[in-house]
């Protein structure tokens, strides 16, 4: 079948052979059409400008548009009646899935596609396609993988709510929105360790580690014993968390990150960046039982890197104690010093504190009055000679 032609070149050789400069026959002949054509193109413009009786391209176009909607709506009415006598026949709470497809049938009286039946019902057409592809539901399927999915990831952060778990599914690949996953996790009772009410107390998890260092926080040379924490402060964009990691040698900070969450990727982080300077092996990483520290994430990187983790017991800052005195020396220098606005602004005020004055600048009566970067430049010195 030829292509019509373009509607621009129509009204070109329409006004051409109105103005009767040529005959009708050479203007067919100079176009390339047949002269039949251009006779029929001349008569449909005379009735676009009502020189001639006949029907319009508007009126064509709605008298279309009429018989559409008069055929549409005899279906409509053909659904509404076979879906009276089908639901007066059937039992409250039966799909009418099964309705559908007979009107859809080919030796129904009146044909009814199913878009326009699923229309009338109020029924998805995607839902039932997917009942006629398979009569057991999907959704149940696809519920099964989000659970074991959701239940790795809580695994592997427990601090990690539907929100998080949400996106890391859509990481994952899965797609599901916010609204399935809170329903999923809480009929699975999979709630971050954070989210308690008010007067409820959460205890400490057990313990995945030893506690190896028994509140001993000294040692005979670097990168023997990390000490690892979590603090937060509160600013006028919320929270602002930093998670540190202390050389118990030197009291050096060997690697922190700071972060708006205090989730298990903020420790792993912290460690990450200390690995990375120090590039250590055997070492004792002693940290408290937060559900951070406790991560199968956060374990993962111990044994990738041959560390050893430590624990010490719930509730019991003591067995942590140097790195609560760095804290308590944080608090005092920078966190206490004014009112923080943003969380960059913060951020850069404890990376310069700690980078210029700790380590550089403030000397420590249990390092003999030295700076921590005095201290392992002494040793290595001394174990270079």
């Amino acid at each position: 079948m030829p292509k019509p032609y373009p509607r621009e070149f129509r009204d070109v050789v329409i006004a051409v052979a109105r103005r009767g400069e040529a005959p009708l026959k050479r203007v067919a002949k100079d176009f390339g059409i047949s002269e039949s054509c251009l006779a029929n193109w001349l008569r449909g413009a005379d009735v676009e400008d009502g020189a001639r009786p006949g029907v319009t391209r508007d009126e064509s176009t709605e008298l279309r548009e009429l018989r559409k909607r008069n055929r549409l709506l005899e279906q409509e009415k053909e659904v509404l009646r076979e879906a009276a006598a089908y639901l007066a026949q059937q039992p409250a709470g039966k799909i009418a899935f099964p309705l559908v497809r007979e009107l859809a049938a080919a030796g129904a009286s009146v044909r009814v596609p199913v878009a326009v039946t699923c229309r009338v019902l109020g029924i998805s057409q995607q839902a039932y396609c997917q009942w006629r592809s398979s009569p057991v539901s999907q959704r149940d399927w696809g519920d099964a993988h989000l659970i074991d999915a959701a239940l790795e990831i809580h695994a592997d952060d427990p601090a990690d709510g539907y929100r998080f778990i949400a996106e890391e599914l859509a990481c994952r690949g899965f797609t599901a929105p916010e609204n399935r996953v809170w329903r999923i996790c809480s009929t699975q009772q999979i709630f971050s360790l954070h989210a308690k009410k008010k007067g409820c107390f959460r205890k400490a998890g057990p313990p995945v580690h030893d506690d190896l260092v028994r509140r001993d926080f000294t040692a005979t040379a670097p990168d023997t014993k990390w000490l690892t924490d979590i603090t937060e402060h509160p600013i006028g964009e919320g929270k602002l968390y930093l998670c540190a990691v202390e050389d118990c040698y030197s009291n050096k900070i060997v690697g922190y990150s700071i972060a708006s969450h205090m989730r298990a990727s903020l420790a792993v982080s912290a460690l990450r960046n200390a690995i990375a300077l120090r590039n250590p092996a055997g070492v004792v990483v002693h940290s408290d039982r937060g559900a951070q520290f406790r991560s199968a994430t956060y374990r993962r990187l111990l044994g990738a890197h041959g560390l050893n983790g430590s624990m010490g017991r719930g509730g019991a800052c003591g067995d942590n104690a140097a790195m609560e005195s760095f804290f308590s020396l944080l608090q005092k220098n920078v966190l206490d010093t004014r009112r923080w606005r943003t969380r960059e602004e913060l951020r850069l005020a404890i990376v310069s504190w700690i980078e210029t004055k700790y380590h550089r600048k403030r000397r420590q009566r249990a390092l003999g009055k030295l700076t921590p970067v005095e201290v392992e430049t002494i040793y290595t010195t001394a174990t270079a000679a």
